[in-house]
């Protein structure tokens, strides 16, 4: 159990801290008070005031944190903002975060899962930097008897080039792309002798386990990889080139994460896979065995989806925010309070029947359900 809950507070400690700081910067840069800055809910356990006045603490419960603003900040945009002018003096209203523009507002609120996006840039880059990226070309060693890929027309020495308009790059891109196609038919191009051709395969879907012996179901297209000439191509990026690909790899992560969840809306995914705090944990545990490299990495994913998931259009998440100042950027008013309250609340019943799906769904990975 020890081995599962140190990774896990190790990456939420840092994730949460990084998601949390991006608020804070843009907090501070925009001259807005901020007198809390707490990783973790609930008691605090330990912490300290800096020169500002920012109580800087870690809390019990490690399941997220919070930035709080100078005038304990109004979750609601108020429209009339005289009862705040008679409360604060003149000096007191300029770190207020109510009295702010608007566009510094949204970069406030935007900043948390911008830091997510950029944690994972840096990590990725540095990556691919000092460590390399694998470039061998995904060569098609046996294709089995009866399988989709063979209904389909692969076939062996077939070299693989894209999946579903993606670019095949390395030969761990293949089980990736795979994995994350929720389309009925996953396209395959492919080189065959000079010619380039596109394939359609239909996966068949079968129950199996990741490689740290998770429960999910598979999409099997029956293929065998191999090295191309039986080489392996792995190197170190310069810095330009790496930013490309830690940049692209951002932006595929959180376009196949969004794909997969409206997938999963419309039941053409597997909600099983759509795990919370538990399994997070019991991952985080499964890949320290493997090394700092592959944490970190896994961190870089779950700095992603953490980025993500804040950016929904949900009360009480920054995109829910930023949707109500949409709404006053295009009414040329903030909504009304009761409004606003209106949206809380359906937003907290989201928030907890997603908290229970989650958990239900760990708990049923850990065998307590069948």
């Amino acid at each position: 159990m020890l081995n599962y809950i140190l990774p896990f507070i190790v990456l939420i400690l840092i994730v949460v801290f990084i998601h949390e700081y991006g608020h804070y910067y843009f907090a501070k840069k925009y001259g807005v008070g901020v007198t809390d800055f707490s990783i973790g809910f609930g008691q605090e356990i330990f912490g300290w005031n800096d020169k500002s006045g920012t109580r800087w603490k870690i809390c019990w419960i490690p399941l997220g944190g919070y930035v709080k603003f100078f005038g304990d900040r109004n979750v609601y945009s108020q429209s009339d903002h005289k009862e705040i002018l008679e409360k604060y003096n003149e000096e007191e209203q300029k770190k207020l975060f109510i009295l702010k523009p608007l566009y510094q507002r949204t970069l406030i609120v935007f900043g948390g899962p911008l830091a997510n996006f950029l944690l994972a840039l840096v990590i990725f880059f540095s990556i691919y930097t000092f460590v390399g990226k694998d470039f061998t070309p995904a060569v098609i060693n046996e294709v089995q008897k009866e399988s989709p890929a063979m209904v389909g027309g692969l076939k062996q020495n077939d070299i693989i080039l894209e999946i579903d308009g993606n670019k095949v790059e390395s030969i761990m891109d293949v089980s990736k792309f795979i994995t994350m196609s929720t389309d009925e038919i996953i396209d395959f191009k492919v080189k065959r002798s000079y010619d380039e051709l596109i394939l359609k395969v239909k996966p068949n879907i079968v129950p199996g386990k990741d490689n740290l012996g998770n429960k999910l179901n598979k999409r099997i297209v029956g293929i065998k990889l191999g090295a191309y000439n039986n080489e392996i191509n792995h190197v170190k990026l310069g810095p330009a080139k790496a930013i490309y690909h830690a940049a692209h790899e951002v932006y595929y992560v959180g376009i196949s994460s969004l794909k997969y969840i409206g997938a999963m809306i419309f039941g053409k995914a597997d909600t099983s896979q759509l795990g919370g705090p538990i399994r997070i944990a019991k991952i985080s545990g499964q890949v320290a065995e493997f090394g700092v490299l592959a944490f970190i990495s896994m961190m870089a994913y779950i700095s992603i989806s953490l980025g993500l998931v804040n950016l929904f259009p949900i009360p009480m998440l920054d995109g829910g925010h930023l949707m109500f100042y949409a709404f006053e950027k295009a009414l040329g008013r903030p909504l009304s309070q009761k409004t606003q309250e209106g949206f809380f609340r359906i937003g907290l019943f989201l928030l907890i029947s997603l908290m229970f799906f989650t958990t239900f769904n760990d708990l049923k990975d850990l065998g307590l359900f069948n």
